[in-house]
């Protein structure tokens, strides 16, 4: 018998001692690539507006403003606007993101480390379980 959603929840709150231990938040920004691609760019410096939108291929430039804006919200990047004509927005990573930045190599490190392996455990796994639907 499969664990209810209740029993799962009790058991995601024991260890920490909280609802989620603030993993939530964090899972929920960098999920999406978009928030990923960004965080990456800006690592390699601070960037304009225009600048990230042309170094992330298909960001559309209204979900570009919504990332950077969520990521200016968290505490991740700083947004400086200079009072010129036409506008410009430079973003920077915070100390904060500068750290986020670091775990998410660090994960694709270990993504390109474990791509092959894990492939291969993908195959294996449905050649064994091919009759299983």
């Amino acid at each position: 018998m499969s664990a209810t959603h209740t029993e799962v929840s009790a058991q995601v709150n024991g260890p920490c001692g909280d609802d989620d231990c603030g993993i939530r938040d964090v899972l929920d920004r960098i999920g999406d690539k978009w928030t990923v691609l960004v965080i990456v760019e800006l690592s390699k410096g601070v960037r304009r507006f225009r600048e990230l939108h042309r170094a992330i291929p298909g960001i559309s430039q209204r979900m570009l403003t919504l990332t950077t804006r969520r990521l200016w919200r968290d505490g991740l990047v700083e947004r400086t606007a200079h009072p010129t004509i036409p506008p410009q927005v430079e973003y920077r990573l915070t100390p904060m993101g500068r750290s986020l930045a670091e775990a998410v190599e660090r994960l694709a490190d270990w993504s390109r480390a474990y791509k092959d392996t894990m492939a291969h455990a993908r195959e294996q796994w449905d050649a064994e379980h091919a009759g299983d639907a």
